[in-house]
């Protein structure tokens, strides 16, 4: 039958962008592939989803398709999304610079905590934790390369800090974070991965018991995976490229 000429080819080769749900399927079953590719647990890597700058709506909608840890980088954009989603049961990281002004609110409004990179942080998160509530989870961010751009601790100041985290009340010290230089390279980025993982390791054998590593975003998710990360952080797989 011949083509109507109010349709082009063009018109019929066109296929709509993935959904949200598409979005989501196609992660968790790269996740799950990537898991069974490199040897780990299946069911190990946990799936955070980054919600910076998107919408309520859209974190509902993820939120009523299954996904329940959701990522914010800014305490002001979450606060409004943790109160219009308290209905859900979620789980809120927080993963952006910490202000010490700001820890009375971190302590009390999220379950993670993944970029503490001063005692002084620490301690007050501690102090501010409800005690009718389970100890606060946190990760110690480590700034791998030294960037002047970027938070965290150096590589030789993790032991130290670690030690004293690990003791305060009201905390529970899981694992480390870290945000490498982008590389294109597939080795290279487990490289990066790779010195993370040693050095929670060697936290380990000196008598801690961590078992976090939150590592891996969209363009290296799968470098992470392969090095042992139990948290990847993903919002442009997600959501697309953030607009602006």
């Amino acid at each position: 039958m011949a083509i109507p000429p109010t349709y082009t080819q063009a018109t019929l080769s066109y296929k709509p962008p993935p959904s949200l749900a598409d979005r989501l399927s196609i992660l968790n079953q790269q996740i799950r592939d990537a898991e069974q590719r490199f040897g780990r647990t299946a069911g190990s890597v946990r799936l955070l989803a980054v919600g910076k700058t998107q919408g309520t709506a859209l974190l509902r909608i993820l939120a009523s398709l299954g996904q329940k840890d959701f990522g914010e980088n800014y305490l002001q954009e979450a606060r409004v999304k943790i109160a219009a989603l308290k209905d859900m049961c979620l789980c809120w990281h927080y993963i952006g610079r910490i202000q010490s002004n700001k820890t009375a609110e971190l302590a009390t409004q999220f379950g993670w905590i993944h970029s503490v990179d001063r005692l002084k942080i620490a301690q007050r998160l501690s102090e501010q934790r409800p005690q009718n509530i389970k100890p606060l989870n946190i990760c110690l961010q480590i700034n791998l390369d030294k960037e002047t751009s970027k938070s965290g601790i150096s590589i030789s100041q993790a032991p130290k800090l670690a030690t004293e985290i690990a003791g305060l009340p009201h905390l529970r010290l899981r694992g480390l974070m870290a945000i490498p230089k982008p590389q294109a390279d597939f080795e290279v980025q487990r490289q990066q991965f790779s010195r993370l993982r040693h050095i929670l390791e060697d936290l380990n054998s000196s008598g801690l018991h961590l078992d976090t590593l939150s590592m891996g975003m969209t363009d290296d998710m799968e470098a992470a995976i392969a090095e042992g990360a139990t948290i990847i952080r993903i919002g442009t797989a997600l959501f697309g490229p953030r607009q602006g």
